[in-house]
This record gives C-alpha cells, sequence and structure tokens, in this order.
C-alpha cells in the first residue's frame, strides 16, 4: 500500500546514501526484484477513504503527484538521517547488533517475532540517546542504522532485514515519517 512504499523509499534511500554500505549489490538487487515501490504507487500517499475516493494533496482541484518531487524530498531526508546515523552508529555496541543477526538468522521465529525483538532493540538503545533530540526521529534513525549494520554483517540478510524494519518503521513511525516527507 502507498504508506508502506514511503516507508520502503526512505529506508532505500537511506540505506543507498550511507557511505560504508557493504552490500550495494543486493541492495539494488533487493529495489529491482523484490520492492518495486519505485514503479507503482509510493507517491499516493492519499488514503482510500469510505466513499471510495482518496484524500490527499490538491492543487486546483487536481491531486498533486510529482514523482521527481518527492524522490528529491525522500533524497534530502534520507541524507539528513543518514548524517544522524553515523553520529548513532559509534554508539551501538557490536552485541546488539550480534543479537539481532541471530534472531534474523532463525527461520522459525514469525514476522511478528523479528519485529518484537527489533523494537526491543531500538527502544534500548534510544534511552542513551540525547534528549535534545526528538524521539520518533532518534527511532527512526536508530532502526535504520541497525538495518544498515545488520545487512553489513549478513548482506543475504538485507531482504528479511530491510521487510522488517519497514514492517516496523509503518507500524511505529509511519504519521512521523508521512509528516517529514
Amino acid at each position: 500500500n502507498g504508506s508502506v512504499q514511503m516507508e520502503c523509499a526512505l529506508l532505500y534511500t537511506f540505506l543507498e546514501v550511507s557511505p560504508d554500505c557493504k552490500f550495494r549489490e543486493q541492495l539494488h538487487s533487493l529495489q529491482n526484484k523484490q520492492f518495486q515501490w519505485q514503479y507503482c504507487c509510493c507517491y499516493d500517499d492519499a488514503e482510500l477513504q469510505t466513499d471510495g475516493n482518496r484524500s490527499g494533496h490538491m492543487q486546483n482541484g487536481e491531486p498533486v503527484s510529482d514523482p521527481q518531487v518527492h524522490d528529491e524530498v525522500v533524497r534530502i531526508i534520507a541524507a539528513q538521517l543518514a548524517e544522524i546515523g553515523d553520529q548513532f552508529d559509534k554508539e551501538i555496541k557490536a552485541r546488539v547488533v550480534n543479537d539481532l543477526v541471530q534472531h534474523f538468522l532463525n527461520e522459525n521465529l514469525s514476522r511478528e517475532e523479528i519485529t518484537r525483538h527489533m523494537s526491543e532493540a531500538v527502544e534500548e538503545l534510544a534511552r542513551a540517546i540525547p534528549s535534545d533530540m526528538e524521539r520518533e526521529k532518534a527511532v527512526l534513525v536508530l532502526a535504520m542504522v541497525l538495518t544498515k549494520k545488520i545487512a553489513n554483517t549478513m548482506p543475504f540478510l538485507l531482504p528479511r532485514v530491510f521487510s522488517t524494519t519497514v514492517n516496523y518503521i509503518s507500524q511505529q513511525l509511519h504519521n512521523y515519517v508521512a509528516r517529514m516527507v
């Protein structure tokens, strides 16, 4: 759906602009094979209303949908978040990443269980973040940095980690991401 597409676009772009991404090949493969968000409804953040119409931005009575403007906005936001992520990166202990890697390697865990483990790790890390930063922004950046660190550790886990993180962001931070974009 459109809202998940927004989270996909933001996470993908965050990973793409991150300077120390060791899984570029898997990232591009992910975009080409699994997440065709760039070519579908990622620009439609309007929700379907009960009358069958879509709510959303209007200009002169017409919906506004400019993919190039959207791409540029997402790229700018992702670059800013990646800068913050570089600062957070040093604070994340290898133990946290290794624990999450083990959960992602366990194929017996359901999507919900893995999302819960990711959420717990993000919450634990967020407690150590300075209070001068918006909590939602800190949580968003931490989730994306964890995704990068897990994929840097085990690149083949990228599809599973990516979809889990998108799910987490969509569930926990959708309104914050929508306001940013």
